[in-house]
């Protein structure tokens, strides 16, 4: 199980590299993420989903990365 620290550390690196425009924890535990900055924010239900969601935009800029080679 993913915690709320591991999530938040996730969060912070993936708004520091511009990959999210805002990630905020939820006192009730869900995460609220703007992927851009005119766009909508999405509810995400737990800490997991972030770790989730960093895997995703992971695996998207290594497999850019690896199409460009």
């Amino acid at each position: 199980m993913h915690t709320t620290i591991e999530a938040g550390a996730r969060a912070d690196v993936l708004v520091r590299r511009r990959l999210l425009h805002a990630a905020i924890l939820a006192p009730s535990g869900q995460w609220l993420v703007q992927p851009e900055a005119d766009g909508p924010a999405h509810v995400l239900a737990g800490s997991a989903n972030i770790v989730e969601l960093t895997a995703t935009i992971q695996h998207r800029i290594r497999s850019t990365r690896a199409r460009t080679r």
